[in-house]
């Protein structure tokens, strides 16, 4: 569909009327606690984003040619195997891939970044900052590696991190794209100029960022970067690590099985070379195929739309949200609100004084039928040192969003500190919900059943 923009000096008229894509469940309407069923306002895409409608064609075409892969001389079979080769060039085109690198198929950017790990070479240091989400953090403490702790300005963080990577030989330098819990986005070619000048490698964790942003190894010389389907409108299991070939080639094989190796002893093996060595097992190939999809999909858009789309549902969230009694919103670097210094993905994290931030998502959804983020959102070194150790609240928009969502969004929230919440919420496994929650659920999703399946963790 095409998109109406209209700009105007007042940030408050800026308007994305239509969404840049058709996604699945664009129309799913969901029930209130008063009884009342409405238009699902989808604004959690941060976390997983619904699958583009062109996507779900292309699975649903796909699925009666379901066959294993690469061994199998059957017609489907071989559709299947062109199917995977042909995606994996595809997603590798998307991120600008070199000639020679290796476009490796993952479960989700979690799993790359953990694969990456174990193929830095033996004794090899990782530093990282205190921003990243745990996928880019906790795999590193695995390894030697070195921590350090953002600054008030993005010169200031920069600053730090040379004089890091100066005092001793560093392997790799892992950071983000945009950050998850803000949506500010870091000076990546910048970043990989300072890297290299002191002999790191850089990965970037482009989970946020490729949903919303290209990013080019060719043009920016990263040399590995790391993403999911299910935040970029592929929701099929699938992510990817896409880099230099070296260190995957000789790192420890990540999925040891069937497809990884060359020949196979009772006590010997050898291995293959990359992508395949750490491909063990039979392949996700529709989930290839979806994130395929989604990447020529996102590459076909008018130059600058998805960038000038976002920005106005942001700018309109933004100003509105800034201009509500007891509403904070929630920045890393220091930046005024009136001018983007630090880039941003339609990503905006608030609190509301008097209310958890479980609370408001719960009453937000129960409510007015929204669905949002809370909580301390996989990142809590950043979240606790910007006083968020009780969590906040992540609105983030994409390629499916509108005015209308944002509208619904703020009109909400002025409401909840005009009136408060007009029923009664208590915890239950931890999380905030209405007291006897009237809402059903689908036979098919379990009806009547809202049990988490949480358990307690006092490890």
């Amino acid at each position: 569909m095409s998109t109406t923009i209209t700009t105007s000096t007042d940030s408050c008229t800026t308007a994305a009327t239509e969404p840049l894509l058709d996604l699945v469940g664009a129309d799913l309407r969901v029930p209130l606690v008063d009884g009342r069923w409405v238009r699902h306002v989808n604004l959690d895409l941060a976390a997983s984003a619904p699958a583009l409608r062109v996507v779900a064609d292309r699975v649903a075409a796909a699925l009666p040619y379901y066959s294993s892969v690469h061994r199998g001389a059957g017609y489907a079979s071989q559709v299947s195997t062109a199917v995977l080769e042909r995606s994996r060039r595809v997603i590798g085109e998307y991120v600008g891939a070199r000639a020679g690198d290796a476009v490796v198929l993952a479960r989700n950017t979690t799993d790359a970044l953990s694969l990456l790990a174990g193929c830095v070479p033996a004794g090899g240091e990782v530093v990282y900052l205190d921003l990243e989400h745990h996928a880019n953090l906790l795999p590193w403490q695995r390894l030697p590696h070195r921590a350090v702790v953002a600054r008030p300005t993005v010169a200031e963080t920069l600053a730090a991190l040379e004089q890091e990577l100066a005092a001793r030989p560093v392997a790799l330098l892992a950071v983000t794209g945009a950050s998850n819990v803000t949506g500010e986005e870091l000076p990546i070619a910048r970043l990989v100029g300072l890297a290299h000048r002191h002999g790191a490698r850089v990965v970037v964790d482009a989970a946020q960022l490729a949903p919303h942003r290209r990013l080019s190894l060719a043009a920016t010389d990263v040399d590995y970067v790391v993403f999911s389907g299910h935040k970029l409108y592929a929701p099929y299991g699938v992510g990817a690590l896409v880099g230099r070939q070296d260190w995957l080639d000789t790192g420890t094989p990540y999925l040891p099985g069937g497809g990884a190796v060359v020949s196979v002893g009772v006590d010997s093996v050898e291995w293959a070379c990359a992508p395949h060595r750490h491909e063990g097992g039979t392949p996700n190939v529709l989930g290839a195929l979806a994130l395929a999809t989604a990447c020529e999909t996102l590459a076909a858009l008018p130059a600058g739309a998805q960038e000038l789309h976002e920005a106005a549902l942001r700018q309109r969230l933004v100003h509105v949200l800034h201009g509500l009694r007891g509403v904070r919103l929630h920045r890393i670097f220091d930046e005024p609100l009136d001018r983007q210094q630090v880039p941003s993905i339609g990503v905006v994290t608030f609190t509301v004084d008097g209310y958890d931030a479980g609370l408001v998502a719960a009453y937000l959804s129960a409510e007015h039928g929204i669905s949002v983020r809370d909580g301390r959102f996989c990142a809590h070194p950043l979240t606790e040192r910007l006083g968020l150790g009780d969590g906040a609240v992540r609105v983030s928009i994409g390629v499916g969003s509108t005015q209308d969502d944002v509208d619904r969004l703020v009109d909400a929230v002025a409401a909840l500190i005009a009136e408060g919440p007009r029923t009664t919420y208590e915890r239950i496994d931890g999380r905030w919900a209405p007291v006897a929650d009237p809402r059903p659920l689908p036979a098919w999703a379990g009806g009547a059943d809202r049990s988490t399946g949480a358990s307690p963790c006092t490890a």
